[in-house]
């Protein structure tokens, strides 16, 4: 199956997130096989990084969003996890400090937008100032409601000026696997440190967040840059579903290798056959 056709968000469509289940996962396919695909796509995420890196001409930008416990750290770790960390960063936006509140709300985070041949992680976004700022009455509603135009515009930048492949994930888990997810971070003391009041006082809120999540994947789903819903109560099919879209994505970016900068026969003549002379001569001496 093609998860890009069966989970995108068409441009300019609307949909209710109650109607996708969070609990889907392709009825033949088995939870080992799931696994083995996904390293099989995590493998071709490898080759296409390094592709990505030698080329030079283009970045990749992946945006991962989703409630509290919808996996954002999970999937870095075991999707984008299969990438070379010395081409790849992982910025999560948190909230402002005083000097970001001092400039617009995309300053801080063009600044860890992805160079070329470089992929760039958002756990968490520049979608946080449509999404808790709305909810959380932070600004005026005709502020935020501003900012869908604004976003899609950067966006649009990032694709049309840096030649950035974007690719935004929201990770749909449903109300009662968040909550045994929080039970699994109370139970576990590897991971106590994650849970925090804030975490359950955020849940009376989940209906108000899924109208914000609603109306950012309805306004900010575009060509260049769509959506993606993911259902998310399953981690191996949450894997699979992300690794096959990101890997066959980067396929289909048409990458070349970067022909060589030297003369190669030259160098083989000239240089490299006198290194291996060279060798030769200092282990005949050595023996």
């Amino acid at each position: 199956m093609d998860y890009r056709k069966r989970f995108l968000v068409e441009p300019g469509s609307k949909l209710k997130l109650d109607k996708i289940s969070p609990a889907y996962a392709e009825k033949h396919i088995s939870e080992a096989e799931a696994k083995a695909d996904t390293e099989e796509y995590c493998a071709k995420l490898t080759q296409s990084q390094y592709l990505l890196y030698a080329e030079k001409q283009r970045s990749l930008l992946i945006v991962l969003q989703g409630l509290d416990a919808a996996g954002k750290d999970g999937t870095v770790k075991h999707v984008v996890g299969a990438m070379n960390p010395e081409g790849t960063t992982v910025t999560g936006f948190k909230v402002p400090t005083a000097v970001e509140l001092e400039h617009d709300f995309l300053w801080r985070v063009h600044a860890h937008a992805p160079a070329k041949g470089a992929v760039a992680i958002f756990n968490r976004s520049h979608y946080e100032d449509v999404l808790v700022v709305r909810v959380h009455k932070l600004v005026p509603k005709h502020q935020w409601l501003q900012r869908y135009e604004l976003i899609n515009d950067f966006e649009k930048l990032l694709y049309s000026q840096n030649n950035t492949c974007i690719i935004k994930l929201f990770l749909h888990i449903s109300k009662a696997e968040q909550l045994k997810r929080f039970k699994q971070r109370l139970d576990d003391p590897a991971r106590n440190w994650k849970i925090s009041e804030s975490d359950y006082k955020e849940r009376e809120r989940w209906d108000d967040y899924t109208r914000a999540y609603e109306d950012v994947l309805a306004k900010t789903s575009t060509h260049h840059a769509p959506w993606y819903v993911i259902p998310s109560d399953y981690k191996w099919f949450r894997d699979l579903a992300v690794s096959q879209i990101i890997a066959v994505t980067m396929e289909d970016l048409g990458m070349r290798w970067p022909k060589p900068q030297v003369d190669l026969a030259r160098v083989r003549m000239e240089y490299h056959a006198a290194a291996v002379e060279r060798d030769d001569r200092s282990d005949k001496k050595a023996k």
